[in-house]
This record gives structure tokens, sequence and C-alpha cells, in this order.
């Protein structure tokens, strides 16, 4: 098998550490930000000029914690309930033959010189902290927007989203846009499709704080929002 080596320019840096959490697509949660910085071989201005007329990118980057030496031809979409098959090809699964991710997210801003070389500010990211990202590319509107599309099994299972409650005496130190991005992660439920438990109290890391939350009927309650000291540190 020809084995085709792939520089890492970039990575990405977000508020989720961890791959529970973290949106199953680019622009669920649409204020969920991501700061790319560039790897020191390619920290060049003039990498970037005329990238701030744009108003999205794609990224191209890897799934790096789903490497896997062996694939499978089919895998199980969270969208079909995690119970029914389909082909790798036919999905957006991480476990692939090659781990590749592709995102587009919308441009906040470009700085082309700062301390650490250029940096350019998203949102609507769907990766987790330390990303490695392989290639960026402007969006182009014209060709990239395909308004007659059809989104296969996606556009026949109804999207839907939980109704968010924050439990009363629930204290955090989270401003009101961490606090938005974060109840915007949680409505679009982020637990396996098959799990339905109302007992069962899940976690997740965000911005430096543990949040524990549970789920029964359509209804997320946040029970805990604690603030991870280690992550706090950094």
């Amino acid at each position: 098998m020809e084995i085709v080596e792939h520089k890492i320019i970039a990575r990405i840096f977000t508020d989720l550490p961890e791959k529970f959490g973290v949106p199953r697509q680019s622009g669920l949660v649409e204020n969920l930000c991501g700061r790319i910085v560039f790897d020191p071989d390619f920290r060049n201005p003039d990498a970037v000029r005329g990238l701030e007329h744009f108003s999205h990118l794609w990224i191209i980057w890897d799934f790096s914690l789903a490497h896997r030496e062996e694939w499978s031809p089919t895998v199980r979409p969270p969208r079909l309930g995690g119970n029914n098959r389909v082909g790798v090809f036919a999905s957006r699964s991480p476990f692939r033959p090659n781990s590749i991710g592709l995102s587009a997210v919308k441009i906040i801003k470009v700085e082309p010189e700062t301390p650490e070389g250029p940096v350019i500010y998203v949102k609507g990211v769907d990766m987790i902290d330390n990303t490695p990202i392989f290639d960026i590319k402007p969006y182009l509107p014209y060709s990239d927007s395909k308004t007659d599309a059809t989104g296969g099994f996606t556009d026949s299972e109804k999207f839907s989203r939980l109704n968010v409650v924050i439990s009363p005496g629930v204290t955090h130190n989270l401003d009101d846009n961490h606090l938005s991005t974060l109840t915007e992660i949680l409505a679009n439920d982020p637990r396996p499709q098959y799990h339905d438990d109302p007992t069962r109290v899940y976690g997740m890391t965000f911005a430096g704080h543990e949040v524990k939350f549970s789920v029964a009927d359509n209804t997320l309650t946040v029970n805990n929002i604690i603030i991870n000291k280690i992550d706090s540190s950094k």
C-alpha cells in the first residue's frame, strides 16, 4: 500500500479537550470558537495574505484520537441511533482508512503578525483542543454552495434538540458567551444516540470546567459545573 505523508501546518485550540461533547458537524454550535496557530515552519504572514477578505474557510484536519490500524467498510452513524450501518464513505465517521476531517468554519478575524506568527480566529468549530491541521482553504460560495444538494439518510432522520435546564444552586464562573455556547453544545445532545437512561450522570469538560448532567425525556439538566483546576491553571 502506497503511503503519502502529510505535514501538520497548524493546530487549532478550542474549549473542548476531549471527544465527548464535540459537535458532530461544523456549524452546529455557531459560537464555539477556535484559534488556529501555525507550526514554526509555516509562520509566514504572506501565507494568509488576502484571507481576511473571505467569510469562511475549509479546515482539513486529523482525527488525532481516532487512529486505528484496521478499518471497517461500514460504520454506525449517530444520526441513525448508533444501531444501523452504512458504508464508511457514505458517512462522516472519524473511523476511516485515513483519519481526515473536513470542516467549514466562519472567520472571525485574521491576525497576520503576532508573537505566535499568523493567527486565525474562527467559530462554528467541531474539533478538540490541539487538533492537528493539514491545510486550510477559503470557502468559495459560487462553487462550494450547492442549493440542490440532498443529504442522504440525514434528510429522513429528524434532528432533535434538547431543552437545557441548569439546576437551581449550580454556581459557575463562565461568562455569558461561554455559558451560551455550552448550552448550545448540550442542546445538540452529546450522548451516544443509543443511551437513554434518565438515572445516568454524564460528564464533559468545557473551557476548564467539568460539567455534570443527566437527561430525562427531552430535557437535559445540568447538575453541577466544577472548575477544573488543572485546565484552568494553563
